[in-house]
């Protein structure tokens, strides 16, 4: 499966004022916080833990569809499905949609 590697994107400004206002708020207000707890958010738990999830259960399968379909064919439809996915991100409007892009 290919997957992407979360970045900073959870820590931008806009992406927070769109996809995680009271994040963003709360981030604002408080000045003195521990880096460890610095989002306390379970939605934006689920977005960041998300990916994982999808990279667990996909991994579960991906021997056996390669094994069926062969390394090309396998690769390619997930460059297919992982660009669904990307699309999907970059059309979200809300917090389900991020989840579902980056299921897929």
């Amino acid at each position: 499966m290919i997957t992407n590697v979360p970045g900073g994107v959870t820590s931008m400004d806009p992406f927070l004022k769109q996809f995680f206002r009271s994040v963003y708020t709360k981030e604002k207000e408080v000045v003195d916080m521990n880096q460890y707890c610095k989002f306390d958010s379970v939605p934006l738990t689920l977005f960041t833990s998300s990916l994982y999830l999808a990279t667990l259960v996909a991994s579960l399968f991906t021997g056996y569809i390669t094994k069926k379909c062969g390394r090309k064919t396998s690769m390619l439809g997930d460059g297919v499905i992982f660009l669904i996915g990307a699309a999907w991100n970059g059309f979200a409007v809300n917090v389900a949609m991020l989840i579902i892009g980056r299921i897929c």
